[in-house]
């Protein structure tokens, strides 16, 4: 029979300090920022939502992997975290302790979050330098970057995304950046209504597993010529055989691989209606 490890000391203070939310977000300026990933999870075990968005504002690292904690999307969390960039886009200047750059939506793991959570305490080195404690310079803002994979599925998106991209669409002072695309039976319409909140060129790999006809292919290939860092892209079930007049879909597609010049992985599962454009694409 296993024993439950008891809870850390720093996790009873935790909790004991989110009781008091006005004390809790008080105690934000003064918290030493070693304290904060720690404290961040008591809150978002707790669904402290409140707090949580205080200390998306306060957060003392470059780099919030929010992602890591949520094996599935949360929208009331989401929606914290998103009121808490609000208010730092809603500045002209930041206090200088306040270094958040990234809020990272993708699901990379909980590697950061269990080293804050264990015995020692110390910067993580992939959260990027942080100011002394109570020093209040301004400085510019630099642009908020939020980071997340897409998946393009169905007639209609998932709350959270739709969420995001609508308060996204408000914010041109916002970065919404991706490095996994990927497209299933979504409208093409709807395809491009989200590619162009999306910096294309963030993006490093691309899957496409629809049955698109060759005028659809041709629409989605202006914004694949701007995705230039991709380094893998997948084509899936787009059969055809192209008459005279669509060789010219193919052809405008064919003619962004000239922009991809990291492209290192091309796979396509029925190539045939690129007869005859092989080598405008491999130049």
């Amino acid at each position: 029979m296993s024993i439950e490890a008891p809870p850390r000391l720093l996790e009873l203070a935790g909790k004991s300090l989110l009781k008091d939310k006005a004390l809790a977000i008080a105690a934000l300026e003064y918290l030493p920022s070693e304290l904060f990933p720690p404290l961040f999870m008591v809150a978002f075990a707790g669904r402290y939502n409140k707090t949580l968005k205080a200390m998306v504002c306060a957060w003392p690292f470059a780099h919030l992997p929010l992602g890591g904690l949520m094996q599935t999307p949360h929208q009331a969390i989401l929606q914290a975290a998103i009121s808490g960039l609000g208010v730092l886009l809603a500045q002209k200047v930041r206090p200088r302790r306040w270094k958040l750059q990234v809020l990272d939506l993708r699901n990379t793991g909980q590697n950061f979050w269990r080293v804050w959570s264990g015995a020692r305490a110390h910067v993580y080195p992939l959260m990027g330098p942080v100011a002394k404690d109570g020093v209040r310079m301004r400085q510019p803002l630099a642009p908020l970057v939020v980071s997340i994979d897409l998946c393009l599925r169905g007639r209609t998106q998932d709350e959270c995304l739709t969420y995001l991209l609508r308060w996204a669409t408000q914010r041109s002072s916002l970065h919404l950046c991706c490095k996994k695309l990927k497209i299933f039976t979504m409208a093409i319409q709807n395809i491009k209504k989200v590619l162009n909140m999306v910096q294309l060129d963030s993006i490093l790999e691309v899957e496409v597993n629809c049955t698109w006809k060759l005028s659809t292919l041709e629409m989605f290939a202006p914004y694949l010529g701007q995705m230039s860092n991709v380094r893998r892209l997948v084509c899936s079930h787009i059969h055809a055989t192209p008459s005279k007049e669509e060789k010219q879909h193919v052809t405008q597609f064919t003619s962004q691989f000239l922009q991809l010049h990291h492209l290192q992985k091309l796979s396509m599962d029925s190539p045939s209606f690129l007869e005859g454009c092989l080598d405008q694409m491999l130049r």
